[in-house]
Order: C-alpha cells, then sequence, then structure tokens
C-alpha cells in the first residue's frame, strides 16, 4: 500500500524548515548506510543529533499526531526521529531495502520498520529527477510530490532516488513501526477505516449498520494490534 499525504507541513512551515536547512551543515550521507547501501548512497545528510534536526524533527512529529490519514495508514507504534537528507550534483541513492530494525541513536529504543515515509521539502520545479521509486505488486510508482507532501510505503518495498541533475532535492524521512505489523491486515484496517469515514458525514450516528461496521473495525483492531 503506498499512500500520498498531503499538506502535513503548510507551505510556511515548509519555507520556515528550508530558511533552516538551507544554511545547514550537510554530511556525507554514506556515513550512516549500511555495507550494500553506502556503495549506491551519494547523498547529504543532517546530523541527527543537530538542535535543527531535533527541532524540525518534533515539529513533524506534532504535525503527524494531527494528521488523520497518516493514524489510520500507519498505526503508529513507534516512530523513528525525523532525518533530513539532500540530493544535488548528481545525488542518488541506488536500489535498496531498508534495515528492519534500527535503533534510535542515544537510546535502548529498537524500531521495526514497517513503513517507510518522505517527506518532500522542495517543490518538484526546483531539481530535475530526484524522483522515489518504489517496487510493487504492481510495477515500479515513481513519486515526487508538492513540498509538504509526504508518501507513505511499506519498508520491505525495493525503492530508489533518481540522480537529481538540476537543483537540490531536500526531504525528510523516516520509518514508522506499527500496531498492526501484517501489510495485509493494516490496509484491510485502513480501508475499512476509510470506507467508515466517508459513510459518516452522511449516515446518522445511531446507524445501526454504521455502528455494526465500526464494532467490525475495532474488533479486527483489537485482535491484530500489538501495543
Amino acid at each position: 500500500m503506498l499512500i500520498s499525504i498531503e499538506q502535513v507541513l503548510s507551505k510556511d512551515e515548509v519555507r520556515h524548515f528550508r530558511a533552516q536547512l538551507d544554511q545547514a551543515s550537510w554530511q556525507d550521507g554514506g556515513q550512516t548506510a549500511g555495507t550494500l547501501a553506502r556503495s549506491v548512497k551519494q547523498n547529504q545528510q543532517l546530523a541527527d543529533g543537530s538542535d535543527t534536526a531535533v527541532e524540525l524533527g518534533e515539529h513533524i512529529l506534532r504535525r503527524l499526531a494531527a494528521t488523520p490519514l497518516f493514524i489510520s495508514a500507519a498505526l503508529p507504534k513507534k516512530i523513528y526521529p525525523p532525518k533530513f537528507n539532500r540530493y544535488a550534483d548528481g545525488g542518488t541513492y541506488g536500489a535498496h531495502v531498508d534495515s528492519a530494525v534500527m535503533q534510535v541513536p542515544g537510546t535502548q529504543i529498537t524500531v521495526r520498520s514497517d513503513l517507510s515515509a518522505t517527506l518532500f521539502l522542495a517543490e518538484p520545479d526546483e531539481y530535475d529527477g530526484g524522483e522515489l521509486e518504489i517496487e510493487g505488486p504492481f510495477g515500479v510508482q515513481a513519486v515526487k510530490l508538492a513540498a509538504g507532501d509526504m508518501v507513505l510505503y511499506p519498508s520491505s518495498s525495493l525503492h530508489r532516488v533518481t540522480p537529481v541533475t538540476r537543483g537540490a532535492r531536500v526531504a525528510s524521512f523516516f520509518w514508522i513501526e506499527s500496531m498492526v505489523g501484517d501489510e495485509g491486515e493494516r490496509t484491510l484496517l485502513f480501508d475499512l477505516d476509510q470506507a467508515i469515514q466517508g459513510l459518516t458525514p452522511r449516515t446518522a450516528p445511531d446507524d445501526p449498520q454504521l455502528l455494526k461496521l465500526t464494532g467490525v473495525y475495532h474488533n479486527l483492531l483489537r485482535r491484530w494490534a500489538s501495543t
């Protein structure tokens, strides 16, 4: 399941982010890659513990907590603190799969990567290339969203970032451990929840069928969720 979520950040928030990121000190992204990924990763990243990364990352987490579509799709249990990257001058990231389990730096907390997220912080016309290509059961999907929009996709997917040949692609990226680890179960819950949300505005709140559907959703979540 690949989901685009619009306006996680407003345009004003994006401008605030970019004012700080455009003046930030970037480091070689290969320093944080695994043995295999290091050979195909050519980008820059913000140091995880920097004041800018921490401040902006916490802002993203607050916005996600207030984004119903994200909550519905991810059913988040843990979120790895948002990181920030920059691709320019031919920067690219070849085909790879994200690590299954990650330890949050400076803690004993581990996060199982069920879902990966990329929050775009540069407008599509600011750079050429830089598409996030995600391989799925129906082929490759290329994603290049407006600044402030986010894509959510299974961490098990093979994915890549195509070379940036003009300008700079700036983004935040992070991983989510879901309360429902099975992708098929999580997708069914998302579809059911979205159907309920679609019916609610035009259905009486005490409608027996709506109540039954809501009960089915919560009983399935109760059965499948791990908290």
